[in-house]
């Protein structure tokens, strides 16, 4: 029987995990998601059949120095990567199955949460205890002030600098908390960097962040001051 998490009090006390460096989901965010590894098939069937939760969590390079204080790694296990400590979950919203099992999917993040101790499973994928204590505000909608164009700014440069084609005038029409999350999301930044946008406290602090990596991207790229004057 399906679960409904549509309230944070409705959040179960533990979740599977996809552990996939580089790939960044954000409360409100889409991802998608092809899945192949029959061990990963396993634990989309599990959610399928649940409350339809998975919880992406990027792994961590041991000679990889985290970026934030809260980067803090979880103990290697046997040939398990070591994962960081805090990820965010997100419900299939769509999903498609192909005749070989393989599982085309779309993730709409629903709510950070902090990776607690290991379950055992039986069934391939990682599951692990979930902390959502400190992320009630992630289900909050509201109007956060942003440096707006600051960031805009700072992404067109580093577009530029990096030859990404980008829809402007659908950018400059966007919703704030839309934009910054899908410059987030699409933007090829390393997984540290992804992972200081995911443990930004709110919306107006990962703007910031964006802008920061941006700027910093950019400058190491063409050693050009992208500093405001």
């Amino acid at each position: 029987m399906s679960a409904d998490v549509d309230s944070f009090n409705d959040l179960p006390a533990s979740i599977p995990v996809f552990p996939l460096s580089g790939m960044l989901l954000l409360p409100r965010g889409i991802l998608p998601l092809n899945i192949f590894e029959p061990r990963y098939r396993n634990m989309t069937s599990d959610a399928l059949a649940n409350d339809r939760l998975i919880g992406m969590v990027q792994p961590v390079d041991p000679e990889e120095v985290p970026v934030t204080p809260q980067g803090r790694i979880k103990n290697l296990d046997g040939e398990r990567l070591p994962l960081y400590s805090m990820g965010c979950a997100g419900k299939i919203t769509s999903c498609q199955e192909s005749q070989d099992g393989r599982f085309q999917l779309s993730l709409t993040g629903i709510c950070r949460f902090k990776l607690g101790d290991e379950i055992q499973t039986t069934r391939g994928y990682r599951r692990f205890e979930a902390d959502w204590s400190e992320f009630e505000a992630d289900y909050a909608v509201g109007e956060t002030p942003l440096e707006r164009a600051n960031l805009l700014a700072a992404m067109r440069r580093y577009f530029e600098i990096n030859s990404i084609s980008v829809d402007w005038a659908a950018i400059d029409e966007a919703e704030d908390e839309w934009l910054i999350n899908a410059l987030a999301i699409s933007s090829p930044f390393t997984p540290a960097e992804k992972q200081a946008l995911l443990e930004a406290e709110d919306l107006s602090s990962r703007c910031d962040v964006l802008t920061a990596i941006a700027e910093m991207a950019a400058h190491a790229l063409d050693g050009s001051d992208l500093r405001p004057q």
